[in-house]
Order: structure tokens, then C-alpha cells, then sequence
């Protein structure tokens, strides 16, 4: 009996230790289930939060470019959505209302132009006239009767005589020959860069700054670009134009260009070459 009796009690210590094996080992699958699970949860909380930095990194690149783009808006010479310029538009080289004649844009020898009589002695650019006669009238009628065109289309060979001309009386004022042409290239432009040979600008009454005194001056800034109309030599752009104020001297660009001219206070030179000014 006691040997029936100490087997028994080695089985029931045999179930025992089994029983407490099983607990251990599926308090370690739990224990590797967890964490398998808390490792998961871990890494891909690491991935969102990288997602979230990146998109935060995106979105400050984003807004730094927008404020570079401002910045140089509000800086630069060149808003692309309001300036037009040949710098971002090619097909204003091609526009002869705007076609720039300078010292460093000399006309070719070549250069013709149609031109139709503004009175017996003066001629404008045909393309052109119609304007200019509506707004000399619409000035007329609104009770500026001292207006009129001194001076429209030149020849090569007319400007040649102005330029000589003027050399000569400061020569004879004692000036040296380089003074005479220095002081002379400050008004007249040499043959062959006179806006005149376009027969798009036009000299009003006597041709001298006292003109800026006038109601007809006054008139022409507040109404010229409804006509198409620039004052082409501006005070303050004379470092620009390479030429002195000239309050009398407007030039035909076309309505279009004119006003946008007007809004963002550019000569023709700015406007035309924009950020390729120099």
C-alpha cells in the first residue's frame, strides 16, 4: 500500500509541474505576443511622425519659395503677372509700336516707314495718325486751344542738319568740340537713333520745359495713354533714357502698352529690356 500510495503522489506532482510548465510557457507567448505588437506600434509610429516632419518640411520649402517669389515681386524689377517685358516676352520685339530707338539701338539703313500728312508740313506714321489727330482735338475741345504739333517725322538728313546745328552754337559759345557734342547729345539724338525717324514721336509747341507749366501737359499725363501716348522722356528716368526731361516730347506705343506703362511708372527702355537693363 505504501508503495501504491508514494507513486501516486510522484503523479500528482508530475501533473503538477506539467500544469505550472504550460503556465510559464503561455506566459511567455503572451509576453512575445506583446512585445511583437508594442514593437509594431512603435515603428510605424516612427514612420507617421517621419510623414508628419516631411510634410512640415515640404510645406516650409513651399512657403519659403513663396515668399522668395514675393520677395523679388516686391524687390525686383519684374512682376510676371503685370509687367510685360521683352525679357519674358519675345513677340514685343517683333511690335512696332514699341520698337525702341536709341544710341544702342540704331535704326537700319534700310528702315522705311508709310507715312500720311498731320498738316501741310508735318507727317506721322500712318498706322498712328488717327490717334494722335483725336487727341490734339479732344484737347481742343476741352478748352486747350494752345496745343499743336511742332515737330513729328524726320529724315535721317534733318536730324543730321538738328545735330550739326546745335554743335555749332556751342561751339561758338566757346565750347570745345567733345563739350558741344556732349551737350548736344544731351536733347538731340544722333542721325539714325531719333525716335522722330519712326514717325511715332511728336514735339509739342515751343520745345522747352516751360511747357511742363501748361494745361496741355497736364492733360497729356492724366489722358496720352488713353490714346496710346508716353511721355518718352520722363525727369526721372534720365539715367535710363540717356537723354534730359523733355516735357514736350510724347511718343506713340499703342493703348495697351501705354497704360501699362503708366501704371507701373516705366520709360520705354524699362519696359522693353526689362531685367535685361543695364
Amino acid at each position: 500500500m505504501r508503495k501504491k500510495g508514494g507513486k501516486e503522489k510522484l503523479n500528482r506532482l508530475a501533473n503538477k509541474h506539467v500544469l505550472q510548465l504550460s503556465i510559464i510557457l503561455f506566459l511567455l507567448i503572451i509576453i512575445a505576443v506583446v512585445v511583437i505588437v508594442a514593437r509594431k506600434v512603435i515603428i510605424n509610429n516612427g514612420q507617421a511622425t517621419n510623414f508628419e516632419t516631411e510634410e512640415i518640411s515640404n510645406n516650409d520649402d513651399s512657403e519659403q519659395s513663396q515668399n522668395t517669389t514675393n520677395s523679388t515681386n516686391e524687390t525686383g524689377t519684374e512682376n510676371s503677372s503685370n509687367t510685360v517685358t521683352a525679357s519674358n516676352n519675345l513677340s514685343l520685339l517683333d511690335d512696332w509700336q514699341i520698337r525702341l530707338v536709341n544710341r544702342d539701338n540704331p535704326l537700319p539703313d534700310d528702315f522705311t516707314v508709310e507715312l500720311e500728312n498731320l498738316d501741310a508740313s508735318r507727317k506721322f506714321d500712318k498706322r498712328a495718325i488717327e490717334p494722335l489727330k483725336q487727341m490734339i482735338c479732344d484737347m481742343r475741345d476741352r478748352g486747350i486751344k494752345n496745343i499743336w504739333a511742332q515737330s513729328t517725322y524726320r529724315s535721317i538728313e534733318y536730324q543730321k542738319g538738328l545735330y550739326e546745328k546745335s554743335i555749332n552754337k556751342y561751339l561758338k559759345q566757346g565750347k570745345s568740340q567733345e563739350e558741344a557734342q556732349k551737350l548736344t547729345d544731351e536733347y538731340i539724338n544722333r542721325p539714325g537713333t531719333s525716335e522722330h525717324h519712326l514717325g511715332l514721336a511728336v514735339d509739342f509747341n515751343n520745345v522747352d520745359e516751360g511747357f511742363e507749366n501748361t494745361k496741355a501737359y497736364k492733360w497729356l499725363l492724366e489722358n496720352a495713354s488713353d490714346y496710346g501716348f508716353i511721355l518718352r522722356y520722363p525727369k526721372e528716368k534720365e539715367d535710363i533714357t540717356g537723354i534730359e526731361y523733355e516735357p514736350w516730347h510724347w511718343r506713340y506705343v499703342g493703348p495697351e502698352h501705354a497704360k501699362k506703362m503708366k501704371e507701373q511708372n516705366l520709360c520705354l527702355e524699362e519696359y522693353v529690356l526689362g531685367s535685361n537693363l543695364v
